[in-house]
Parts: C-alpha cells; structure tokens; sequence
C-alpha cells in the first residue's frame, strides 16, 4: 500500500532512536505468538527492549490518551489512570554469555501503580533522565459494547480485481444507543497491525435498527501486496532457515538468502505472521536475555537499480519505519541491492520497500500485490456520544482473507 511520510520528522526521529541503541522493542500481551497491541481494556501488556549500551539507565514509561486521529484528548492522566502516568522502569537485567552485551528492560502494564480505566488509543512513550523521548509505541484497550462483523473479499473493482481486497463490516450495537452516526462514530480499519496501512474517515453506507453497514465497493479496497520472507536463526553458530552463510568477526554476520527481483512475479502461497517477529535462541535458557545479536545481511538482486527510488528493508522489527538503518545500496559489481541490519536471534518477517522523490513509500515494488494474499484486517470502532470529552473504543473485529473458503 502506498503511504506518505513527512521525512524530516522521520530523520530527527530515527536519530533519536538509533542513537539511543535501542533494540529489539515489543509491547504485546503475556499470550505466546500474540503480536497485537489492540487488547480488551484491563488485558496486561508487556513492554520491552534492549539498550546495546549495555549499562544501567534509568528510563521511564509514559502513557497518554488520544483520540481516533492520534491527537491528545482532554482528558487529565487522573482521568483514565488510577496512580501515575509515568513511573521509572525498575525490571532491569544485563545479557547473559553473548558476544553483544546489552541491558534487557521490562514492564508490564496495568501494574500496581498504573491502572489504565477508559478505552481509547494511548501512546506510550519511554523517556531517558533528560526526559527526552527514546521512542513510542501505539496501543488500544476496547470494551466489548458492540459486535463487528468483519469479511474481506476480492476486489470487486475491474481494474484492481488482482491486486486489491476488499474490506466490509457491519458494527451492532444493541447495547448503545447511537444518535447520530455520522458525528459520534468514527472506524479505523488496520492491515496486519500497521499503523502506516490504514483506512479511515467512513460513513456508514446502510442504517438497520442497531446496525451500521459498510459496504463499499472501493473506498476500503487495500493492496493486498505479497506474502512477507521470513528467516529463523535461533542458532547462532550454524546456518538455519534462510540462513545460507554464517562468519564470527566480533559478532556473528548472517547472510540470508537472496532474493531475485522480477516483474512478472507470480503469486506464490507462503506461511507468514504478516511482518511480525519473535524472539527465541535454540541454545539457551531465557530469551530475553541470552538470546545473542547477528548482523543480518540481507541481498536484493536486480540488474540494474529502480529509477528515482530508494530500497528498504520492511518489517515490524523496527515497528514498518523507513531510516537510514534499513536503508540498502545498490551494488553494481554484484548487480544487487545490499543492506545489513544488527538483529536479536529470532524468527522474522520482512519484505521490501522503495520510496521516490515524492516521499511515497510504495511496498508492492519489488515483490508484487495479489488478490491471493493473506492479510489480517482490524476495525476499530470509536464512539463519542455529544457532550462526551473523549472517544471511547467500544469494539474491534478482525477478518481475514482466505482464498481457499
């Protein structure tokens, strides 16, 4: 899917980011293999990270409620926490037995001086002494007010009908009145849990008594882009899956297997978790702080490089940013485009990005978009009732597309 970004926010950002040597952030629920940070209000999030300074800091979490548009809302932290917005995170280990040293850091919420009571987004922010922004992350707690039905489908626009889906939904609220749809409900509907492949500002196209229909035929159509590569290298001496080389230098340098760009790529099904990443080691105990870094190196091989465009490397492991880290140089001894990124052992996705001259950033380039893709569909349904000083989320369905129902 197609997104702008305003870069030189991104630059200043990133190089706060990477400055910082911050690695490896999730923020998911304790569920093994969940990957969404869109949990029922009182669900537990766990936050963590790596700081490759390995030393002891003393940062700080912060949470901050917005609203559907990412906006602060005006609500007071006393409003939507019971005890304090921000607190100091105090679950810090150093690495175990890897050639990377690091400091693990943790923290779960709610915890005993957080108590997140509304609904709604938040933004949470973790801050160094200065009280300098490190880095954010999104997240949304939901009630269960409303069901949304959700189905997505191929693309019933003639031009797009290989390449696009469709997202449709009803939202039913028997337990809420709803006067005026139009002012007081807003929907976000979110591909594969990235906040940059998003569609929203839709109006119901049907009114039933406590039912809401969307059913557009273009508006909600989404590129379905390609099934994400993956590489698993929780063995950090040998070559793995997707792993066809390993070299010890001070750290251990993996190269993954090269992909061969073209244009008249066909379709082709591929198990993915849709961008997402998991930390694991086969060769010791505790992941999160014996698990060891490898610089991955990642081969893009084309004949000659794309015009007026620049090629990334894509994926949640540094939450679908565009910097100068996953950033890859066209090499034209080896007709290939090359980039290395210093990565925790683990299971990944990833796939390719390319940005041009107007800062849009275009992920279907290199590999192609399908009907066929699976892709994860969330949609979000806010509601804010007139005289209400903040928008409360009072459902989340998920749909999938599955070509072989």
């Amino acid at each position: 899917m197609i997104k702008k970004f305003f870069i030189p926010f991104f630059i200043f950002f990133c190089l706060s980011f990477f400055g910082q040597n911050i690695k490896s952030v999730q923020l998911r629920p304790l569920q093994e293999n969940s990957f969404s940070s869109i949990v029922p209000l009182g669900t537990v999030l766990k936050l963590s990270f790596d700081d490759l300074d390995a030393d002891s800091k003393d940062y700080q979490y912060k949470i901050e409620h917005m609203n559907h548009n990412w906006e602060s809302s005006r609500l007071s932290s006393s409003q939507y926490i019971d005890g304090f917005d921000q607190n100091t995170i105090i679950n810090v280990t150093n690495s175990f037995n890897t050639f990377q040293n690091y400091t693990h850091y943790s923290v779960e919420i709610p915890n005993v001086n957080t108590i997140i009571t509304k609904s709604g987004n938040y933004l949470l922010s973790v801050l160094n002494t200065y009280d300098e922004v490190v880095f954010t992350r999104r997240f949304v707690l939901y009630e269960k007010a409303t069901t949304i039905g959700v189905s997505v489908e191929r693309s019933r626009n003639t031009k797009t009908l290989n390449t696009q889906q469709t997202v449709q939904f009803s939202v039913n609220h028997s337990n809420i009145t709803i006067n005026n749809p139009n002012q007081e409900i807003n929907v976000v509907i979110l591909k594969n849990n990235n906040w940059n492949e998003k569609i929203e500002n839709l109006q119901p196209t049907f009114y039933k008594p406590n039912q809401l229909l969307y059913k557009y035929t273009k508006k909600t159509n989404f590129w379905g882009g390609n099934e994400y590569f993956n590489f698993d290298n929780k063995i950090i001496r040998n070559s793995s899956l997707n792993v066809v080389k390993v070299i010890r230098k001070d750290i251990f340098h993996h190269y993954i297997y090269p992909y061969s760009y073209n244009p008249f790529n066909n379709y082709k099904y591929n198990p993915d978790i849709n961008g997402q990443f998991t930390i694991r080691t086969l060769e010791a105990t505790n992941n999160e702080t014996e698990a060891d870094y490898a610089m991955m190196h990642f081969t893009l091989e084309a004949d000659e490089p794309f015009i007026n465009k620049e090629v990334y490397i894509y994926g949640a492991f540094n939450n679908f940013d565009i910097n100068n880290e996953n950033n890859m140089q066209y090499n034209y001894k080896e007709k290939a485009y090359l980039g290395s990124i210093l990565l925790k052992q683990g299971f990944y996705n990833y796939t390719f990005a390319t940005i041009d001259s107007k800062n849009n950033v275009n992920t279907n380039d290199v590999t192609g978009s399908f009907y066929e893709t699976e892709n994860e569909y969330c949609v979000i349904v806010y509601y804010k009732p007139f005289g209400s000083f903040y928008e409360r989320v009072i459902g989340v369905g998920t749909g999938y597309y599955n070509q072989n129902r």
